[in-house]
């Protein structure tokens, strides 16, 4: 069966001055409030709720399976499952270039964050290395900083590294997959993959509309590229959209043609419009759990077209192990297919978990930005049925924090662990990175991490696009100058694009046809 992370579902929200909440996806709280936390002018929380009692410190970086030490203090903790999408940054980027704000519920500061170069240094192994830094942002948050917390994978040193790979093409081939910019760009896309692959890949080719249909069996790629080729120009628009019959299709083709030793991948290229047969992601996913859990089948959502189901394909990539992204022309197809292959095709770490254990000494709150869709139960950490995020080669993973630490507070800050599944042994490997107050102090704008600064550029824009209220966050036009500056600091095109959405988003607020950020209009999904 399926498994789920069995998140937290209590009420968590307790608004707090400035904005900031005291995150907790544990067990209730127990223990004495603080005198800091009593302040009414100073964040302090509603309704009685009361902190936890001080967390244990565990620094071990390594934790073999069946460990059963107790976790940090739960109001304290931070725990979520890794996520390694971007697709809702390149929709985001889409609808504006269309004029038209984006729907507050389809950004995701997370995607927005993980969609940029870090720097991070790489681990030798094929685990994970963590670095947690942060700085200041000043103005209107005098009292906060963001703390960064980075997780990367090391990346594939060449093509020959990476296992075999046997993916499983299902294609949306609906009406709605006629307008530019849907089949033709998903043919297109096809094309640069095949041609990426080595000759030892495999892939399969279904389709889907009212029904679906294998159209190519899982083929050797080796004297059969023309072949494969062929089937995908042969592609034509048909009429509905039955998603969760193309995707039980794929997977039956995948299972059929499961290759041992290699990665075995469905790759799902769809507006997901669904409108046929099941539309709902936990009745799709059910009908191929068994497919999931046997053969370790992952999927790779690539989402298409500018009227798309962000939620459906959000919610079949994280429920159904895998990663999404939004490729909206040819130049994207080509960094998802060609610059990104490894990352897509092969697996680092499967079920990867991070939990950011907060010192209740200098932390007096703390807000996690993004990653609501993500959140796992703090007890659940260890607990290696429960669903985590798959990380490929060459991935860097994000979380950034609202941090305002206690007055006078020194020393230890946070301590964050990142836990994992090796996806061979199903081992469960463990490491960890923290940061002290000295670390987090210095001045954000202007500072020496340029990289960092446009990770806070990302993140309050995606957090204004949806109506937060994010203390210390820059009106759009200081934030579009912002990344124009570090675009050119950085000779980074990613960050020339982000400073172009920024003012776009910025000329649509001030013109009066869209309703601005956080405004009342739903907007459109699919």
């Amino acid at each position: 069966m399926e498994r789920r992370a069995r998140t937290y579902r209590g009420a968590l929200a307790l608004l707090l001055a400035g904005g900031i909440l005291i995150t907790g996806c544990g067990a209730p709280d127990s223990g004495e409030r603080s005198t800091a936390d009593h302040a009414t002018g100073n964040g302090g929380p509603a309704g009685g709720r009361q902190p936890a009692p001080a967390q244990q410190e565990d620094g071990a970086s390594a934790v073999e399976e069946g460990d059963a030490r107790e976790s940090a203090a739960p109001d304290y903790l931070s725990t979520f499952a890794l996520d390694v999408d971007t697709a809702s940054y390149g929709y985001a980027r889409r609808t504006l270039g269309d004029g038209q704000l984006p729907a507050p519920d389809t950004v995701r500061p997370e995607e927005f964050v993980n969609s940029f170069r870090q720097g991070y240094k790489a681990p030798e192994g094929n685990g994970f290395s963590v670095s947690v830094d942060g700085a200041k942002p000043g103005a209107g948050a005098a009292d906060w900083s963001l703390v960064r917390v980075g997780l990367a994978t090391r990346p594939a040193s060449d093509a020959g590294e990476r296992p075999p790979a046997a993916l499983t093409f299902v294609v949306d081939i609906s009406g709605s997959m006629a307008e530019p910019g849907r089949l033709d760009l998903a043919k297109t896309s096809l094309g640069i993959l095949a041609d990426e692959l080595r000759d030892d890949d495999s892939v399969s080719l279904v389709t889907f509309s009212g029904e679906a249909e294998t159209r190519l069996p899982m083929t050797r790629l080796r004297g059969n590229r023309t072949k494969v080729r062929d089937a995908i120009e042969e592609l034509e628009p048909a009429d509905s959209t039955n998603v969760a019959a193309g995707v039980q299709q794929g997977y039956d083709e995948a299972v059929e043609g499961h290759r041992k030793g290699a990665t075995n991948r469905v790759v799902l290229l769809s507006d997901a419009l669904a409108n046929t047969g099941e539309t709902e992601a936990d009745a799709i996913l059910e009908r191929i759990a068994d497919a999931r859990e046997e053969y370790g089948i992952t999927l790779f959502g690539v989402g298409v077209g500018s009227d798309y189901g962000d939620a459906l394909m959000e919610q079949l990539t994280n429920k159904g192990d895998g990663n999404t992204t939004y490729i909206a022309d040819e130049t994207q197809a080509r960094k998802v297919f060609v610059d990104q292959l490894p990352a897509h095709v092969e697996l680092r770490a499967r079920d990867a978990k991070a939990q950011v254990a907060f010192d209740r000494e200098t932390v007096a709150q703390f807000e996690l930005i993004g990653y609501e869709n993500r959140k796992v139960a703090d007890e659940d950490f260890r607990d290696d049925s429960v669903d985590g995020g798959e990380v490929g080669p060459g991935h860097t993973v994000t979380a950034l924090y609202a941090v305002k630490l206690r007055e006078g507070a020194s020393g230890h800050v946070a301590t964050a662990t990142v836990r994992w599944l090796d996806p061979k042994t199903r081992k469960a490997h463990e490491e960890t990175g923290s940061v002290r107050t000295g670390a987090i102090d210095g001045k954000l704008w202007g500072g020496d991490s340029a990289r960092l600064q446009v990770t806070a550029v990302a993140a309050y824009f995606a957090d204004t696009l949806r109506g937060g209220d994010l203390a210390g966050t820059p009106s759009l036009g200081e934030l579009a100058d912002r990344a124009k500056a570090l675009a050119s600091s950085t000779e980074d095109s990613s960050v020339a694009k982000l400073a172009t959405a920024i003012e776009q988003a910025d000329r649509i607020s001030d013109g009066g046809g869209d309703e601005p950020p956080g405004g009342g209009a739903e907007g459109e999904v699919g």
